[in-house]
């Protein structure tokens, strides 16, 4: 039986979903890389932006990289990886769509029950009330931006150096071990803790299926592996 075909009879037979998804997924829609080659913006890496450290010392310069990321990103559109996941969570009585990404295309694609585990650029957070607020604002003005009690905004990110969100977690891996079946798409599998998640649900006994365009650290232990764009193979799976 062909491995898509194999993947397609485990997905009928199930009633518990969870797909987790990674950067490759966003770059389909061409959402830029921020990190590694190619990545840097006005001599900065992200590692040398994204972190508590450097939005204490220059928040405004913080906000500038950030402001720049969201005008990048805002007129880019939810692909058809992102639309079958949408469809996905409506065939499926529980369904958790895991993401790694920020860039928020999973909201636009029509996705609700989301567990977005490195936060939402389009969010902002009140770094003395903790109050979350959407701001779609291209480009932001002022810079920093201001809550309303006049404390400063920051990025409703997770930064190097800080810990998830601890019930965002949880609800992860609480699905991932109860789930049938779990997709995992377009991630390089070496990030943790998203990356142990599939292992996590494999062990509970899920049936697991990996779509990359390339082999990663996680495909020796799923049940099948689909090699090519998300774009493609997620909608696929519905057929």
């Amino acid at each position: 039986m062909p491995e898509i075909d194999r993947a397609r009879k485990a997905l009928a037979a199930a009633r518990r979903v969870v797909a987790l998804t990674g950067a490759g997924v966003s770059a389909e829609s061409g959402v830029p890389t921020f990190r590694g080659e190619g990545g840097l913006w006005r001599n900065f890496r992200a590692e040398e932006l994204a972190t508590p450290e450097a939005f204490a010392r220059d928040p405004r310069l913080v906000w500038e990289w950030y402001d720049w990321r969201r005008q990048k990103i805002a007129p880019l559109p939810p692909n058809p990886g992102h639309h079958a996941l949408a469809a996905m969570e409506r065939r499926f009585g529980e369904f958790l769509l895991v993401t790694q990404n920020v860039d928020g295309l999973h909201r636009a694609a029509g996705s609700a029950k989301l567990a977005e585990l490195h936060g939402n650029i389009w969010f902002t957070r009140c770094t003395k009330e903790g109050t979350l607020r959407e701001n779609r604002a291209v480009p932001l003005s002022p810079l920093p931006p201001r809550c309303s009690c006049g404390a400063l905004l920051r990025p409703h990110i997770v930064w190097f150096g800080e810990a998830l969100d601890p019930g965002v977690l949880q609800s992860a891996v609480d699905a991932c071990r109860a789930a049938d079946v779990v997709i995992v798409a377009g991630t390089s599998s070496v990030v943790y803790p998203a990356a142990g998640l599939a292992a996590l649900a494999k062990e509970a006994g899920a049936f697991v299926i990996e779509i990359n365009i390339e082999e990663t650290p996680a495909s020796g232990m799923v049940d099948v592996h689909l090699s090519g764009r998300s774009g493609e193979l997620l909608p696929g799976l519905l057929e």
